[in-house]
């Protein structure tokens, strides 16, 4: 995980960082008609539209996925804040205080690891693919 954040809602800011990144884009390439105001103009603001198009699409898929995934996935209730949170894989956080939990007992000492891998050699039942690099 890259943010100290649930998984769910780590996806959901990739998705979210993707909508704004699209939206950005096609602003930027309307700043192509106001500047060149011309034919250069006009294919520049329209590869930023399809670009900025791309990356909404992008969003959008991103955020299918992590409904999809979300509807899916166990509920349990937090041990510190008493709450329900959803929980992907192995290894999570909660959604609301940002505790790091587990349903595995063998590594539940281990959760001060950042990597929140557990041990190499035990295959998982629920997994969690990583969110799309930019």
């Amino acid at each position: 995980m890259f943010f100290k954040t649930a998984k769910i809602n780590e996806f959901r800011l990739w998705g979210l960082l993707f909508m704004l990144g699209g939206m950005g884009m096609m602003i930027f390439g309307t700043a192509g008609i106001v500047f060149f105001n011309n034919t250069a103009g006009r294919i520049f603001a329209g590869a930023f539209m399809v670009l900025g198009s791309i990356l909404m699409l992008v969003s959008v898929g991103i955020y299918f996925w992590a409904g999809m995934m979300s509807t899916s996935v166990k509920t349990i209730q937090c041990p510190e804040c008493s709450k329900h949170t959803k929980m992907i894989g192995r290894v999570d956080r909660c959604m609301h205080c940002k505790t790091k939990m587990t349903v595995d007992p063998s590594i539940a000492t281990d959760l001060n690891d950042e990597t929140f891998e557990p041990a190499a050699g035990k295959q998982d039942t629920v997994t969690a693919s990583a969110p799309p690099q930019a």
